[in-house]
């Protein structure tokens, strides 16, 4: 069956890309991928976002969700047995007492990392948690576990050398790209903590046949990896019960007063915990990073399952032979000026965008949105 996607050589500033080898309706799955390497951001798990130590799935259950999110714990939840999850599933490390939904994921995890990186037989893995959180406050965009267990899975592989190569595969850039990217990972403030994290690192990682990536340059490698691949994950239950709930049947009326409890629990999170409402993580996608960003992207990466599967789908009708592409920035980075989105793009992706939108805006005056709007204040 033929994929309907291929990878091509773009051009010598874009390298490669995702090119449609047949036609896509809006809103139709492009492809579905599980990341290489994924884990749930630090201060997200400590303010209690209760998720798959695998998977990222959710693992409180709708109501204690909300009544968490909300902070009002007489919520009852209408239609529980439509929520997602299910707790006779899950399942905890002997060790540390992680948790997994499933027995498949606490057994993926044993296998493929959680051997090396478990909290109850190796507990200087704290010094790095914990050092991590002293330098990265919420919102978080990246974690220093998210090295470690890259650096786990190589040693828990049965090809080390193929492990180490699949990670490899998403290096790319010079010198000062890959410190540009180490930047974006760190934040600019702690970017001179780097030799703190890596001393930590070589604690753990004391002896490993990926001894070449705790090195200064080896892992400064990692770190730009991440840095410049890493996407972000983000899980709802909540959401996933949402969906569920619009395609019950009901009446009229009944309808009427689940869509105001609805818009009462969002009113409620957003008074309570703003705009940190999801479990959230990051992870590197080995198809989704050949994807190139545009101001008009014509498909975009989401969650469906409610764990870390990323599915790409089209916003868009797009035809074969047409590139596929998704944007770095958010909804509203995107409705900004063309100078502010490529401030961004130059600071964290380091590439200027020549797509159609920024090529249409291009006598627009080289100032940012803020500097824009200071200006409009001044005239006043």
């Amino acid at each position: 069956m033929a994929l309907g996607y291929e990878i091509r050589h773009c051009s010598d500033r874009k390298g490669k890309g995702l090119f449609a080898t047949k036609d896509f309706l809006e809103n139709e799955v492009i492809f579905e991928e599980k990341p290489l390497v994924s884990c749930q951001f630090a201060w997200n798990e400590t303010y209690g976002y209760l998720a798959c130590h695998h998977c990222m799935r959710p693992m409180e259950d709708t109501e204690e969700n909300i009544r968490r999110l909300t902070n009002n714990p007489n919520i009852v939840l209408p239609f529980p047995e439509l929520c997602p999850v299910n707790k006779s599933l899950h399942r905890y490390c002997d060790q540390c007492g992680v948790g997994f939904c499933s027995d498949s994921c606490k057994q993926q995890s044993w296998a493929q990392y959680h051997e090396y990186l478990c909290f109850g037989t190796h507990p200087v893995l704290k010094n790095l948690y914990e050092a991590w959180k002293t330098m990265h406050y919420p919102p978080e965009t990246a974690s220093v576990m998210l090295i470690a267990r890259m650096i786990a899975i190589i040693e828990q592989a049965q090809d080390k050398d193929s492990a180490i190569s699949a990670f490899l595969e998403f290096a790319h850039g010079t010198t000062e790209e890959r410190d540009g990217s180490i930047l974006k990972f760190l934040g600019e403030q702690f970017f001179e903590k780097f030799e703190c994290l890596r001393l930590l690192m070589l604690d753990i990682f004391q002896t490993c046949h990926a001894q070449s990536l705790v090195t200064e340059d080896g892992l400064k490698t990692l770190f730009a990896i991440a840095g410049r691949n890493s996407q972000g994950i983000g899980t709802s239950v909540f959401s996933i019960w949402v969906k569920n709930v619009e395609k019950f049947e009901m009446t009229e009326e009944r309808r009427n007063e689940i869509n105001e409890f609805i818009d009462n629990i969002y009113l409620g999170m957003d008074r309570h915990v703003g705009c940190f409402l999801n479990n959230e993580g990051s992870g590197l996608y080995q198809l989704e990073r050949c994807i190139n960003h545009s101001c008009l992207p014509n498909a975009s990466s989401t969650f469906p399952y409610g764990d870390f599967t990323l599915a790409l789908v089209a916003k868009t009708p797009i035809s074969a032979g047409e590139e596929i592409c998704i944007s770095y920035l958010d909804e509203c980075e995107l409705e900004r000026s063309k100078h502010s989105r490529n401030k961004h793009l130059r600071e964290y992706y380091l590439f200027e965008c020549e797509c159609e939108k920024c090529l249409k805006q291009s006598d627009e005056p080289d100032v940012t949105s803020e500097e824009e709007t200071d200006s409009d204040m001044d005239e006043e």
